[in-house]
Formats: structure tokens, C-alpha cells, sequence
């Protein structure tokens, strides 16, 4: 009896430790599995998603390492357009998309210098032409960046993403240009040059 007590009881031991050595290793598993979610997440904005005030900051300081793409229709674009921004529509018009035009747009990024970051917008924040375009070239092995706002908010929200003590140095007409050429960026004097290099850059 006595040894079917101490049997039980080592049993029980063993079981216990093997327990709480599972649970420990689920609690960990579980952990781990959370902290490369938000690696990958992190990781994933920072590489595809590109800050306004850099670009705005880039072009004042003449920079030529990148090239920005407007997704909008050539009627859109012709009429206002980001300055120094080519055009690759992903509308035929205003009302209708060209998603289904694959060739076409697919080709037309593959002939941009490879050399230089490729940066999309659209409409807005909200608008997925970018997502859906950036998604369409993955799957032909080109890889863009999205500009974290779209036409809209840099038109006509300007001092929603430019620093304050920003707002009486830059205007947003130095910013944006009509007509069917990509027009050039003016060298912003007053602008005040970033000194943060890296991925903390401004």
C-alpha cells in the first residue's frame, strides 16, 4: 500500500513538472509568435511606407534618389499633379479603373530606373489603388513603396502632416504642378535641412 502511495505520488511529480513544462513552453511559444508579429509589422511599414515631410524635405533639398508615381487618371493628373511625379494611371477616367490594363501598367513600371525607390499615391489615406497596384507588381516581381498620404491630403491638408513651426516656411503651390510634365521640385532655401540620417531620418 505504501508503495502504491509513493508510486501515485512520484506519478503525480512527474506529471506535474511534465505540465508545467508544456504550459511554460505553450506561454513562450505564445510570446514569441506575438513579438514576430510585431516585428514583421513593424519592419513591413517602415519598409513600404514612406513619410510626406521626407519627400517634401527630399525635394527641398534637390534630392533625385526616388521617383514618385501618380496612380490617378491623366486628366487628374494634367490638371494637378505632386511636382516632379510621373504619371502611370490606374484610371482611365476619373469613374473608371484600368486595373484590369495589367500589361500596360506592369510594363510601364518595369522600364523605371531600378536604381531609385519607386513611390506610388493615389486619391488619399484611405484609397487602395496603391495597395492594389503595389500588389499587382509584387506578383510580377517589382516592388514599390506607398507615399503615406495621397492627392488629396497633400493638396489641400498641408498643415495636417508638415511640422507647425513649418507652416509659414513652405506653401503647397512650391508643391504641386499642372499639365502633362512631371515639372521639377524648386530648391527650398528657408527649409530647414533634416541632420537625423538612417532609418530615424526625417
Amino acid at each position: 500500500m505504501k508503495k502504491n502511495i509513493k508510486t501515485i505520488i512520484m506519478i503525480a511529480i512527474i506529471v506535474g513538472a511534465l505540465s508545467g513544462a508544456v504550459t511554460t513552453l505553450l506561454i513562450n511559444n505564445i510570446k514569441t509568435s506575438d513579438s514576430r508579429l510585431f516585428e514583421d509589422y513593424y519592419a513591413t511599414e517602415t519598409k513600404i511606407h514612406v513619410s510626406p515631410h521626407h519627400i517634401r524635405k527630399a525635394m527641398d533639398k534637390g534630392e533625385s534618389d526616388f521617383i514618385i508615381v501618380d496612380l490617378r487618371s491623366a486628366e487628374e493628373y494634367e490638371k494637378e499633379h505632386i511636382i516632379g511625379a510621373i504619371n502611370i494611371p490606374a484610371y482611365k477616367t476619373p469613374d473608371k479603373s484600368a486595373y484590369s490594363d495589367v500589361e500596360r501598367i506592369v510594363n510601364s513600371f518595369s522600364k523605371l530606373p531600378q536604381n531609385k525607390d519607386i513611390i506610388v499615391y493615389c486619391y488619399s489615406i484611405p484609397c487602395m489603388t496603391g495597395r492594389k497596384i503595389g500588389n499587382m507588381l509584387a506578383e510580377h516581381d517589382i516592388y514599390v513603396q506607398q507615399l503615406g498620404i495621397g492627392w488629396n491630403e497633400w493638396r489641400y491638408y498641408w498643415n495636417l502632416w508638415n511640422h507647425e513651426h513649418e507652416w509659414e516656411l513652405t506653401n503647397v503651390e512650391d508643391y504641386i504642378y499642372s499639365g502633362s510634365e512631371p515639372g521639377i521640385p524648386i530648391i527650398n532655401v528657408n527649409s530647414e535641412v533634416c541632420d537625423i540620417k538612417g532609418d530615424f531620418g526625417c
